[in-house]
């Protein structure tokens, strides 16, 4: 009887899935990996990799790339917390009340994803510009948005807003309102419910959202030479520093500021990652 059961137990794991097997979907999963991203990373880095030390080391102490790098992954930062607080707005806005045109506000959040990125940039540059529609009323407060850091972060904001946006949206979807509901029963104000109650689990979703806008942000470069007005050591970013020096044919150079921005990428986005997952752990809800 036993043998008759661990036969028919071994006959039920054997029995063909409707869906390809493990193996055939682990090693298309491989092979894409490997020719879209591994194949080209592991070209870029074998090509800086073809510098000597010194001149490695030379171009990272170069200030002209410490600038740019500052500039890129520093705006980047800003403007992904920034897209954090009105992302979570937005989204909250979308999720829980219901509005004439709402539907319009929710599809012009996908916007960014649909603009060229050379389009968002002569249209921001437009605006923001000292005689643009916007850039003219900051000037009367002496605030200068465009062709500085200032307009990079604009750029920035504009691009990353909906990856927060529709990141915290489909989480903030599935938070019933009888959670909200059930803290204000048991007295909690708003400004508990909203701190105490929604934002931890949200958690999750909050940093994925903050670590694709990031992500995205510190590799930008169409919407941003528009508006930036890429002074050297003031305003330029390594994307477009990476350009001239292709320009210029030196690739070596090119190459390692790339591998100096894959490595900084690679070490920030772990740590978020780390941190996402502990904030997981802590809150049991995933993103």
């Amino acid at each position: 009887m036993t043998t008759t059961a661990a036969a028919s137990g071994r006959w039920r794991l054997k029995q063909p899935s409707v869906i390809p097997g493990f193996g055939l979907t682990l090693g298309f999963s491989l092979a894409y990996l490997t020719l879209i991203i591994l194949i080209p990373l592991a070209g870029l880095v074998w090509r800086s990799a073809s510098l000597s030390g010194a001149e490695f080391l030379g171009i990272l102490s170069d200030p002209r790339t410490i600038n740019a790098l500052k500039i890129s992954f520093g705006t980047a930062f800003i403007a992904a917390i920034v897209n954090v607080v009105f992302g979570v707005i937005v989204a909250w806005v979308i999720v829980r009340y219901e509005f004439p045109g709402r539907r319009i506000v929710d599809a012009v959040v996908d916007l960014p994803f649909a603009l060229p990125t050379a389009v968002a940039g002569i249209a921001l540059a437009a605006l923001y510009a000292p005689n643009g529609w916007i850039g003219q009323i900051l000037n009367v407060f002496g605030i200068k948005a465009a062709f500085n850091p200032t307009g990079i972060v604009i750029a920035l904001v504009f691009i990353g807003l909906p990856f927060v946006v529709r990141t915290v949206q489909t989480v903030m979807e599935e938070i019933d309102r009888e959670i909200e509901e059930a803290a204000a029963t048991l007295g909690a104000n708003r400004f508990q419910t909203v701190f105490r109650v929604l934002l931890p689990g949200l958690a999750p979703a909050i940093l994925t959202g903050f670590a694709l806008a990031f992500a995205r942000g510190v590799g930008e470069y169409g919407s941003v030479i528009f508006i930036a007005g890429n002074i050297p050591y003031v305003s330029e970013i390594a994307p477009l520093l990476i350009v001239i020096r292709l320009e210029e044919f030196n690739y070596g150079a090119a190459t390692a500021i790339a591998t100096i921005m894959l490595a900084l990428s690679f070490a920030m986005l772990l740590v978020i990652n780390l941190i996402q997952a502990w904030s997981r752990r802590r809150y049991g809800h995933g993103a």
